[in-house]
């Protein structure tokens, strides 16, 4: 990450459309605004809750070479990185192998825990889906090595391609909401809103789309949210895609609420999410290998059964995974 890259302000170029003004995106109706004064404020108030230093995780998981038309396996990677196979297709979402999230090499979040799939032990790998800019989720050394290694196909947001061409990734297809892509036969992903935001410098807010994505196989979809605060596009999501067999929504990276609320969900806000989006199964996603705000490492997994418990939620509907824990979903013949 060269320190010029900070400061680096061009932005997407494209037509005005209900959610780009013609310089910056925003998300209609949302009523954040993500400025410097408030980052200060939280910044000289914080009361960050200390976190293990490093965590033991149960034995890593390798897994197949490739999955048949009569199943998804979702494997939980860590964070927001999940390895989704299906009719032959290996798919990752944000993916994250570094030891950092951060412009820096020696600086910013750090994990906690490894990766529940070792890189090496990576099937092919013939998809990449990326949400949104944020260091955690493009995570810019791995996605280099994955073109570099697998050569897969990546799908990014609108204004996100520049910034994977000048690291010499290949093979980058933009997308815009509700832009759906065949993946294969019978498999397409759709990019979807999310009430986000970007930035990967100092001058560079919005300057490219954030978003989320559902896989759709066959006639069932699986929803990955990405980063998000709670609002009314899970709804809309619901109403597009009836038939969602599992979401991934994320459930860290929550405190303080003021300042959080509206660009990340809490367990109780991911909760109501899988309720908004009539999920079958839920699998709670970005937490416990990065502090990135304020609250507890156990945090998300202890206010997520209080939540299911207030919605009356059973706890197998909505399930926080260990890194390298696979999920198998039958799909009808």
């Amino acid at each position: 990450m060269s320190f010029s890259s900070l400061f680096r302000r061009k932005g997407y170029q494209g037509p005005v459309s209900d959610h780009f003004d013609g310089q910056r995106f925003y998300l209609p109706g949302n009523p954040f605004e993500k400025n410097r004064v408030a980052v200060l404020k939280w910044m000289l108030t914080r009361d960050k809750s200390p976190w293990p230093q490093k965590v033991d995780q149960p034995p890593q998981s390798r897994p197949p070479q490739s999955v048949g038309t009569d199943r998804v396996d979702v494997t939980f990677v860590n964070h927001a990185t999940l390895l989704l196979q299906t009719h032959g297709l290996n798919i990752l979402t944000d993916p994250v192998w570094s030891e950092r999230v951060s412009p820096f090499a020696s600086q910013g979040p750090k994990r906690i825990v490894q990766p529940g799939i070792r890189y090496e032990d990576l099937p092919p790998i013939h998809m990449v889906l990326l949400s949104h800019n944020h260091y955690d989720h493009i995570d810019i050394e791995t996605v280099k090595r994955l073109s570099r290694d697998h050569k897969p196909r990546i799908l990014a947001p609108l204004g996100d391609g520049p910034l994977m061409r000048e690291a010499g990734v290949e093979r980058i297809e933009e997308m815009d909401w509700w832009q759906s892509l065949p993946l294969r036969e019978g498999v397409q992903a759709t990019y979807l809103p999310s009430q986000h935001w970007s930035a990967r410098g100092m001058f560079d807010r919005c300057l490219s789309l954030w978003g989320s994505f559902v896989i759709s196989v066959g006639d069932e979809g699986f929803y990955f949210a990405g980063d998000t605060g709670y609002g009314p596009h899970f709804k809309e999501i619901a109403a597009r895609f009836p038939r969602l067999r599992s979401a991934f929504l994320p459930i860290g990276a929550y405190e303080p609420r003021w300042f959080m609320r509206y660009q990340h969900t809490n367990p109780e806000d991911a909760v109501m999410a899988h309720q908004d989006l009539k999920a079958k199964h839920s699998i709670g996603i970005h937490f416990g290998c990065f502090q990135l705000t304020d609250e507890a490492w156990d945090a998300p997994a202890r206010d997520l059964k209080i939540a299911l418990a207030k919605y009356q939620v059973p706890e197998r509907d909505f399930e926080v995974p260990q890194p390298g824990q696979v999920f198998s979903y039958e799909l009808r013949s």
